[in-house]
């Protein structure tokens, strides 16, 4: 029984995710100019301000830099590599990565467009870059580390012989190979030699890799984590604490005549069901190999229902909805694009697994920076709308106020003034409290970010690191990382309490001063401090597995702390940068819109005053001033009307994927 008489679903239309990510693009630049469209009306218009206008760019900014990243995780001979060709460089017209029988993948490789320098290369960490206390972030802004290859990029043959210097290996002793942590509990990524007995074992040459090349869906912001296994998901732990969360999509391959092997289930729990638990809508598994369940002896019925069971099997094992796992032949999809074989295709079932990253895992996303984009611009526009209304009701008050004055004597019209000399007089004893408050507000500022700060972290890393080299037992390090931990948590919560209390006191202002001068309330963007402090929480969870870990008690005690900060304090250090960078823009932005309203309610009632006491003096510039007013109230009606029609101009980027 052949592949072109199995029974099989009609394939959906070639090449869907392509399309989709060209579209994606195209929405991307479309949003972009939606804002900047915004920001050019808001500072053209005197409604801008050094706070909006940064706002505004860093959105513009995310749009242009945000990535849709799929990694790619499986244990060797599952296929991984060639299914990557696959979906994404069949167009290539051969296998553009390399992938081969055993183990090809030795490092894990990012392959992405890096539209910054418009480069092809591949850069290559040497593996012993493990010896230092950095991360591969932190190695990322030190270019001068990484090897550099070019990329021949018109020929797709010499651009595949390039891509084999990732692959490569080296020959270590086994006493490196320990420094490095490549020998451990899973050390199934370092074997030995042919000469047992000649001590030295095979290692990756390298740590990490980043490609990039003008592929179109890398153009437009495609990026594929290529991840080499169980030991390199243990090994760097920035894998599971920060690439895999961060992806939109990680899909886990399995073998299907074998389905899910203990090796798998190892790798699934302890990795990527758990790293990914906060996004486990993004989690799918793909049953590799399904040519080999073709089997000329069965019926197509009998082809379909194997196949079927199997997924059924799969998805209760990693506790998946069925529609999620995804049966599949990689090799056979990937000879089928270059043959331009339709019916194999097909039978590949290829074209179901692109759909759904083109139809489900890409909307999704769009989906998410849509709603988050129009959420800030409104609330922004919603502002700046709020602030023109407002001094839309106070110039109809002096209209009326000052066209009054013509029927009213002297008398009322004195008492007029001397009402709004009042106004004015408890205006400025608000305006000295808020300018008290904003005082305190600024200690808070201090305090917080203060709380925040990274050197803090740096001295208490630094402290810990001295209490464990001096410790002699197991317990004593264990000692040392749990209260590392429990102080970072205890110092997040600190900061958590402080930013409520600032809040709270930003509120309190708006109140009395809307409640005494009419201000209007504005939008006040809450600073989600709670999502790092859930970091932080989730760190102290892991921080405790490592220290239960069996691989922790049997490792020697320098790698122990070496990979203790590697993994764990390092990303901890990320936390609180990001907080307090997060923190100090939230403070900068928190007073703006009641600086702004302050500023403006001063200049209204000063005007109001001034046309008041010329009206009262001289009569004759009462028709002026009136026109004045008049003309003012029709420019701020025109700008409610583009304000609306900006808002909507931003609402009609709205993705439609029903």
């Amino acid at each position: 029984m052949g592949i072109h008489s199995l029974h099989i679903t009609p394939p959906t239309q070639a090449n869907s995710l392509n399309r989709q990510m060209n579209a994606f693009e195209h929405w991307r630049l479309d949003l972009a100019s939606a804002i900047a469209s915004c920001q050019q009306w808001l500072n053209s218009h005197g409604w801008g301000s050094p706070e909006i206008e940064l706002r505004l760019h860093e959105m513009q900014e995310r749009l242009r830099s945000d990535k849709f990243t799929i990694a790619f995780v499986a244990e060797f001979s599952r296929g991984k590599t060639e299914l990557i060709n696959a979906i994404f460089f069949a167009d290539y017209q051969r296998r553009l990565l390399p992938s081969d029988v055993g183990r090809t993948t030795m490092c894990p490789t990012e392959i992405l467009y890096d539209n910054v320098t418009n480069e092809s290369y591949i850069r290559l960490l040497p593996i012993e870059t493990r010896l230092a206390d950095r991360t591969i972030r932190e190695f990322k802004d030190d270019p001068d580390q990484w090897t550099t290859v070019e990329l021949d990029t018109d020929s797709p043959d010499k651009m595949a012989e390039t891509f084999r210097e990732v692959i490569k290996t080296k020959q270590v002793t086994r006493e490196i190979a320990e420094q490095l942590g490549l020998l451990g509990e899973h050390d199934n990524c370092v074997t030995d030699t042919d000469e047992p007995d000649s001590g030295t074992v095979t290692i990756p040459m390298w740590r990490h890799a980043l490609i990039s090349f003008p592929h179109p869906l890398l153009k437009q912001g495609l990026v594929v984590l290529d991840t080499p296994g169980l030991n390199a998901l243990g090994t760097e732990p920035e894998l599971t604490f920060t690439m895999l969360p961060s992806a939109q999509a990680v899909m886990f391959i399995l073998a299907a005549d074998t389905g899910v092997t203990s090796s798998d289930m190892n790798m699934w729990r302890t990795y990527i069901a758990r790293s990914c638990s906060g996004t486990s809508s993004n989690l799918i598994a793909a049953l590799n190999k399904i040519d080999t369940l073709w089997d000329d002896m069965k019926s197509p019925q009998e082809i379909e229902h194997s196949i079927n069971e199997q997924c059924r099997k799969t998805a209760r094992q990693l506790g998946l909805d069925v529609s999620r796992v995804f049966p599949v032949s990689a090799q056979k999809g990937l000879v089928a694009q270059i043959r331009g074989d339709r019916r194999l295709l097909t039978a590949s079932r290829l074209d179901s697994l692109q759909s759904f990253l083109a139809n489900e895992v890409l909307p999704a996303k769009q989906r998410l920076i849509w709603e988050n984009v129009v959420t800030e611009v409104s609330a922004l526009l919603d502002d700046t709308g709020r602030l023109i209304a407002t001094r839309l009701a106070k110039l109809h008050k002096n209209h009326s106020d000052i066209s009054g004055l013509c029927e009213r004597n002297t008398e009322l019209a004195n008492n007029m003034i001397a009402t709004i000399r009042k106004k004015q007089e408890d205006y400025y004893q608000n305006v000295a409290y808020f300018e008290t408050c904003r005082r305190k507000l600024a200690q808070n500022s201090k305090m917080i970010l203060g709380t925040l700060n990274v050197d803090a972290i740096d001295r208490m890393a630094q402290e810990t690191r001295d209490t464990m080299v001096d410790s002699w037992t197991t317990s004593g390090l264990k000692k040392c990382m749990a209260d590392f931990f429990d102080g970072v948590r205890d110092t997040m919560k600190v900061a958590e309490t402080q930013c409520q209390q600032a809040e709270d006191t930003v509120k309190k202002i708006y109140q009395r001063l809307q409640e005494e001068h009419s201000l209007v309330q504005m939008n006040l963007r809450p600073f989600d401090i709670g999502k790092f402090r859930r970091e932080v929480d989730d760190l102290h969870s892991r921080a405790k597995d490592f220290r239960d870990s069996r691989t922790t008690t049997m490792t020697e005690q320098t790698a122990v702390i070496k990979k203790f900060f590697i993994s764990l304090v390092s990303h901890v250090r990320q936390v609180y940068a990001m907080a307090h960078r997060e923190a100090k823009i939230w403070f900068e932005e928190l007073t703006a819109p009641l600086v702004r309203q302050v500023e403006d309610n001063r200049e209204l009632l000063e005007k109001h005053m001034e046309s008041l006491l010329r009206v009262n003096e001289s009569r004759n510039e009462l028709a002026e001033m009136i026109q004045d007013i008049e003309r003012r109230i029709s420019v701020y009606d025109d700008h409610l009307v583009q304000l609306l029609d900006l808002l909507q101009s931003v609402q009609r980027t709205e993705p439609d994927h029903r």
